[in-house]
């Protein structure tokens, strides 16, 4: 196992920044990937194989050489070997798995002196996926108990007009919740309807993706408050999101780095995790909409992507007031995978020596949305896509499959770690139709 990890370590440190994008903006070149099955699945046992078409300016590449690597979801590539396109075409064979999860076909060509790169991965009876992170005896009590010593702070913050994302629709106001007695807080940016009637409006949580970073575009989604909802778009390290891009870049520079992480921080001890903080402060932030006059006094939806997606999913299990959770691909998920020599979740601990230790593996399973999962009641929407390398498809399928609430997915094999607008305005159209 140890040289597992290992080689998984140079595996993800080698990812060249191209691959993080199959389809770079204003490329000269495209890769057309097509699996035998249309949808990307397969059974187990059952062998697959993919079409690849190389294209550059839209013309056909002849006689290139694609080299490929073929592993399990983000581990080393068992299979290598290479195909000579035929009028930009050929068919390279993927093989099976034995047990459910992904194969990951990962394509190089050099055309004129440049290398480009693809990749490509296909499912093996993944609905049949379960999490190697199992349930601490204890986690209910932990958690119950850590909500009522946060609570014992009464609700108190801070709310001021923020008029440069104010329209003619909407209202939106920058909010400071403080969290304990120790000065430690959070900000967002609190949207509402323009007058907004008492008792009138569903309340929405989004907490952010991974990083220390402002809340950038705060009006990308103005299109929940202008269908009558409350939308609270918040920041979880207590930085206000006013303050100048270069201030954060330092910071995160300062206090994110790669072996010293917000992630890592405390990770020996599941009381001392930095991330306890922001999950608390998730159920904190519900307490402030739920106290808002014009709360409709039923409609509870927590809404976010990856690390966002991750503490919708936390936020959904912690509390029942939450009524309807969207999350795309959620992070911090089945993290401790690795272990069963599989994809595991971000942040991909084990990249890092030292990170395999008996004490941090027992406190990742009190954070881990596999978990939370197994508590979550409210009707639930959850997308992914296969070639996602951030939170890849097997720990996605993971949480999915631990759900035992009503539940939908939208999955888009062919995303990598992004949504397009379309599938983030869906995630609205999808709550509207879920309003109690």
């Amino acid at each position: 196992m140890k040289r597992i990890l290992l080689a998984l370590w140079l595996l993800i440190a080698g990812l060249p920044a191209s691959r993080a994008e199959n389809y770079p903006y204003r490329s000269d070149v495209l890769w057309v990937t097509v699996p035998d099955h249309a949808d990307w699945l397969y059974a187990t046992g059952e062998k697959a194989s993919v079409e690849v078409q190389f294209y550059k300016y839209g013309i056909p590449q002849e006689g290139v050489t694609v080299d490929y690597e073929i592993g399990g979801d983000m581990m080393p590539a068992e299979t290598s070997g290479s195909v000579v396109l035929k009028h930009g075409r050929a068919i390279i064979p993927i093989g099976t798995m034995k047990q459910p999860g992904f194969r990951d076909c990962r394509l190089t060509a050099e055309v004129d002196g440049k290398t480009y790169r693809h990749h490509i991965k296909v499912g093996f009876s993944p609905e049949r996926i379960v999490p190697y992170t199992s349930l601490p005896d204890d986690f209910e009590t932990f958690w119950e108990a850590s909500k009522a010593e946060a609570a014992r702070f009464p609700l108190t913050y801070t709310k001021r007009l923020a008029p440069e994302y104010c329209t003619d629709a909407i209202d939106c106001y920058l909010v400071k919740l403080q969290l304990n007695n120790r000065g430690q807080a959070i900000y967002g940016y609190l949207f509402y309807p323009k007058n907004a009637r008492p008792a009138s409006c569903p309340v929405v949580l989004c907490p952010p993706g991974a990083g220390i970073k402002t809340i950038k575009e705060p009006l990308r989604h103005r299109y929940y408050a202008e269908a009558g909802m409350i939308r609270f778009e918040i920041e979880i390290h207590g930085l206000n999101p006013t303050l100048p891009a270069d201030t954060f870049e330092e910071i995160s520079h300062a206090f994110n780095g790669r072996e010293n992480g917000y992630l890592m921080n405390g990770l020996e001890n599941r009381d001392n995790y930095y991330m306890k903080r922001v999950c608390l402060a998730c159920v904190r932030a519900i307490d402030l909409l739920t106290s808002l006059p014009e709360w409709d006094g039923r409609n509870v939806i927590v809404q976010g992507g990856s690390q966002g997606g991750a503490l919708s999913i936390i936020t959904a299990g912690l509390d029942e007031r939450v009524t309807a959770c969207v999350a795309n691909h959620p992070a911090l998920a089945d993290m401790a995978g690795y272990k069963a020599g599989r994809a595991g979740g971000y942040p991909h601990f084990f990249r890092v020596e030292g990170m395999d230790t008996p004490e941090k593996l027992r406190t990742m399973a009190y954070y881990d949305v596999v978990n939370f999962a197994r508590f979550v009641k409210a009707d639930t929407y959850l997308t992914w896509g296969f070639n996602d390398n951030t939170c890849p498809p097997t720990t996605s399928y993971a949480v999915y499959n631990t759900l035992t609430c009503p539940k939908e997915a939208l999955i888009t094999p062919i995303n990598e770690h992004w949504t397009s607008e379309a599938t983030e305005r869906g995630h609205l159209d999808w709550i509207q139709r879920h309003l109690k």
